[in-house]
């Protein structure tokens, strides 16, 4: 999003695989943009191998790069982004902590995701987003490799478009000529009548939504899609629908 950055009370890290965002934490911190940082995050889906949580271990990363222990909190129980938000907010609310505004810090690719989940969830809160400058060119590396990269931001692109209607987001512009890439696929569909298909796309008042445990959201998803002879999933979205799509696959 490009925000300039300005000196705040906290440095909050949304945490994640990408253990650069950690050194980019550090780096603003000893730089003077803020006196504390805060490092959100359990295991997700693509950390769930990890010894610790993601707060834990990002916290280590800065602790190496010279951060001082005393000037980090670690909330080490969200899953996903609007966790990051909330379990922050409310860890601030419990210890009786004052704060009026934030760098936050996420991927590049996430920028966008991070501020509007901020301004829905904490909308009081003063703050800019940032990430580590690395270009699309350069994000690639031995652990994130250019499949990953693309199919993630993919699937961010979807729920930037989705979210706002479960309320997990406020709306952000979405330019047209972006989205037109998605509404292709679904006119390539349109285009070829040799076959029927049905678009699945998380509508808005899908029952799937209220499956109140696994038997019932296994059961959901089997009605839905038992009918068909293929199933095309987007795979850019398994990062953040894993427990959705294992069960696609299992059926």
């Amino acid at each position: 999003m490009r925000q300039p950055l300005k000196k705040a009370d906290y440095i909050f890290v949304l945490c994640s695989n990408d253990l650069r965002v950690a050194e980019y934490a550090a780096k603003l911190y000893q730089d003077g943009w803020a006196p504390k940082i805060i490092f959100s995050g359990n295991r997700g889906s693509l950390t769930n191998t990890w010894p610790e949580p993601e707060a834990e271990k990002f916290a280590q990363i800065a602790i190496r790069e010279g951060v001082p222990e005393k000037d980090i909190i670690k909330e080490p129980n969200a899953t996903n982004t609007g966790e990051n938000v909330a379990f922050t907010r409310k860890l601030f609310q419990d210890k009786d902590l004052a704060i009026g505004s934030l760098i936050a810090l996420q991927k590049p690719f996430m920028e966008r995701r991070a501020y509007a989940t901020i301004k829905k969830l904490w909308p009081e809160i003063d703050f800019v987003v940032s990430s580590p400058p690395i270009s699309y060119e350069n994000y690639p590396n031995e652990i994130l490799d250019k499949e990953y990269l693309i199919n993630t931001m993919v699937g961010d692109l979807q729920r930037l478009q989705l979210y706002p209607l479960k309320g997990f987001i406020v709306p952000q512009p979405i330019p047209k000529d972006v989205w037109d890439a998605y509404e292709k696929l679904v006119a390539f569909f349109h285009e070829h009548p040799n076959f029927s298909w049905v678009n699945y796309s998380v509508p808005k008042d899908d029952p799937i939504h209220s499956a109140n445990n696994d038997t019932q959201l296994y059961n959901a998803i089997k009605a839905q899609i038992a009918p068909v002879n293929c199933v095309v999933m987007l795979a850019g979205v398994y990062s953040s629908h894993s427990k959705w799509i294992d069960k696609e696959i299992q059926i």
